[in-house]
């Protein structure tokens, strides 16, 4: 299984929102413990102005958790890659393993952790609603969009087709892991450039994008049940390609194979989708020079001698 770390996306945020809604909506913040002075990114308003107001509303900006409160106050926090939400019932004792932050409300605890060491969850406090805009990367809503509006966003600029689907300024909510699954549900090579796709892969791309995310969080929705969300992670068992490097393809039952780049990998079916070619991984690629396989029937006959 793969060693990088998932972030949540919009199936995991969106299962958290439906936890958090019947625990803190309508329900007075008491008091916010900081554990780590880092995390908090603003210092007007201050924090402790939250206190003693009541959760007016909770919505989803991007991969962003957005807690809306009396008086147009507004919290903004950003899980980022390894920040994660536990929640303690009134007299239960909140996690602190890993804890960034404690929210204390009438109704109970909520707790930010964080794993590993890099320190990159963010949270922001916002005086007016208006401002939000600014913790908005802009992209569009993939579960509500048109064809058309999903066409021309996707094709603006000449990118692959899974340096598009995980721009946050192209398309709201979608990272790493889903890219993964719609790109193989769709048939379609990661490394395709948008503007050189014909409009039948496009019209299934759009299809794939929203029927891949709407399963996954009816999905979410059905194992959360009416507890709280306890191991939010891209690593499913279920999944297709996503952390599978290796495994038989659902479909076709290939080796699923990989390419990894900084902190990101893209995971793939060769035969799915890129006709049966590998494709370059930049590390093991510049190391084997001529020696690289170019095809998954090299591969497998290399594999077998």
């Amino acid at each position: 299984m793969s060693v990088i770390s998932p972030m949540p996306e919009l199936p995991d945020i969106t299962a958290y929102l439906d936890a958090l809604a019947p625990r803190v909506l309508g329900r007075v913040l008491e008091r916010v413990r900081i554990a780590h002075v880092f995390l908090l990114r603003t210092a007007v308003p201050p924090i402790d102005s939250l206190h003693g107001r009541r959760v007016t509303a909770l919505r989803r900006i991007g991969k962003r958790i957005v807690f809306g409160f009396e008086g147009d106050r507004w919290l903004v926090l950003h899980l980022m890659i390894a920040g994660r939400l536990q929640w303690a019932e009134p007299g239960g004792k909140p996690t602190t393993r890993n804890a960034l932050a404690d929210f204390v409300f009438d109704s109970g605890t909520l707790t930010l952790t964080e794993a590993g060491t890099k320190r990159r969850a963010a949270l922001h406090v916002v005086a007016r609603e208006a401002t939000l805009s600014a913790h908005d990367p802009g992209g569009i809503d993939v579960l509500a969009c048109s064809p058309a509006e999903f066409a021309a966003t996707l094709t603006r600029r000449n990118h692959t087709l899974k340096r598009a689907l995980t721009d946050p300024h192209l398309f709201s909510g979608i990272g790493n892991a889903y890219s993964d699954e719609i790109l193989h549900a769709a048939r379609l090579s990661p490394v395709a450039l948008t503007q050189k796709l014909a409009p039948a892969d496009i019209t299934r791309l759009h299809a794939a994008v929203h029927d891949t995310l709407a399963a996954w969080t009816e999905r979410l929705r059905r194992e959360a049940a009416e507890k709280f969300p306890a191991k939010v992670t891209a690593f499913r068992p279920e999944m297709a390609v996503h952390g599978k490097f290796g495994q038989p393809c659902p479909v076709c039952a290939t080796a699923v194979q990989r390419i990894t780049y900084a902190e990101n990998e893209v995971n793939y079916c060769p035969r799915c989708q890129t006709g049966g070619k590998l494709l370059a991984d930049r590390s093991l690629s510049r190391l084997l020079k001529s020696d690289w396989p170019r095809t998954i029937d090299e591969a497998e006959r290399l594999r077998r001698t």
